[in-house]
């Protein structure tokens, strides 16, 4: 069994701690590690470092090999180019089916907030388990806790089996991220779980998926696996990302295979989107504050403040989200964190590449 963990992405919604160089993955933002140090730490009594690979762009995987240490450097894979989760999970799988082409291969994001790691393994262990029984395209659901736009949604069929304490079940369709009524709607409806973006499977089957559902990626990755360990092997990366769509595992494949399953999950999980979901997931005081750092809070509640290097005071204010870096400061109504990547949009208009 081998582990994928997509490091790809901005995080431009956690700015100004979130910034091109070193965007959320790398960032202690939840805890005293960094989001990606967590991830690893929390599949390693599943899968070793040496069947753990990483798949990142150039500019972050510098500082990928120093946090992640004990993963050989060889298992730090390198997108020329962000092209979405569909290309990205199909060059992994290039790689492990070189070392182990009957791999069970789990994908995983890399920036994702797990409270029960106990429970999240063994949810991985019973997909496994099922993956190795046959042609099966294994996700995990989220029971949701509301009706959340800001996931995409699966929504169970029929149950298809019983593995390791655990029932998986058909899945009838994969939704895109839905308006409130759509989401409200399949609230009420059941048998919808929230689409965690983490998927089991064998390396044949996700292969299989590609060549039939996006031929053309797959034509692609077969240029690429001739090319493996040549000394050309970065230069036709190159050229098949520089032409391949950018599109996402979900909508390529997921959407049209028959052969997917779900495995629901209640492990605590939050996908730590948004300075919003950060307060969400935070240990707060009775007045509702989630405060890292110092904070000074008189008849102030439900604020979120990020604040390492200084002390911030908070006097007759509620609903806040107050993160300061050496060169920004955000303000913001909680609620509102997810326009924030408009504020990267509007510095990336004015040439403020010092900030981005």
């Amino acid at each position: 069994m081998y582990a994928v963990i997509m490091a790809g992405g901005r995080g431009s919604r956690f700015w100004p701690r979130s910034r091109e160089s070193k965007p959320k993955h790398l960032l202690d933002i939840v805890s005293d590690k960094t989001i990606i140090r967590e991830t690893v730490d929390r599949i390693r009594p599943l899968i070793p470092p040496e069947k753990t690979l990483v798949v990142t762009g150039q500019s972050h995987a510098g500082e990928l090999i120093r946090q992640l240490p004990e993963i050989p450097k060889e298992n730090i894979i390198i997108e020329p180019v962000g092209r979405n989760t569909a290309p990205c999970i199909g060059l992994a799988a290039l790689h492990i089916r070189r070392k182990t082409p009957d791999a069970v291969m789990l994908v995983l994001p890399s920036d994702h907030l797990i409270a029960d790691e106990n429970g999240f393994r063994n949810i991985l262990e019973a997909a496994a388990a099922m993956a190795k029984r046959g042609d099966y395209l294994v996700t995990i659901g989220i029971r949701p806790t509301g009706p959340e736009t800001g996931y995409g949604y699966i929504e169970r069929g029929q149950e298809q089996a019983a593995v390791m304490g655990e029932t998986v079940y058909g899945v009838r369709s994969v939704r895109e991220k839905p308006d409130l009524v759509q989401a409200q709607a399949m609230m009420a409806q059941g048998g919808f779980f929230w689409n965690s973006g983490m998927f089991v499977w064998q390396v044949s089957t996700i292969l299989d998926a590609l060549k039939q559902w996006l031929p053309d990626l797959y034509d692609g990755l077969l240029q690429i696996e001739t090319a493996l360990g040549m000394p050309r092997e970065v230069a036709v990366i190159t050229e098949v990302y520089e032409n391949a769509r950018s599109i996402s595992i979900d909508y390529g494949v997921m959407e049209k295979a028959r052969n997917t399953l779900v495995i629901p999950g209640d492990f605590g999980w939050s996908d730590v989107g948004s300075w919003d979901a950060l307060w969400e997931a935070s240990p707060r005081d009775e007045q509702g504050n989630a405060v890292r750092g110092e904070a000074v809070a008189i008849d102030s509640r439900n604020c979120l403040v990020h604040s390492p290097g200084k002390t911030v005071a908070l006097v007759g204010v509620e609903d806040l989200i107050i993160v300061e870096t050496d060169d920004a400061l955000l303000i913001c109504k909680r609620g509102r964190s997810q326009d924030v990547r408009k504020v990267v949009d509007r510095l990336e208009t004015e040439h403020r590449h010092e900030l981005l």
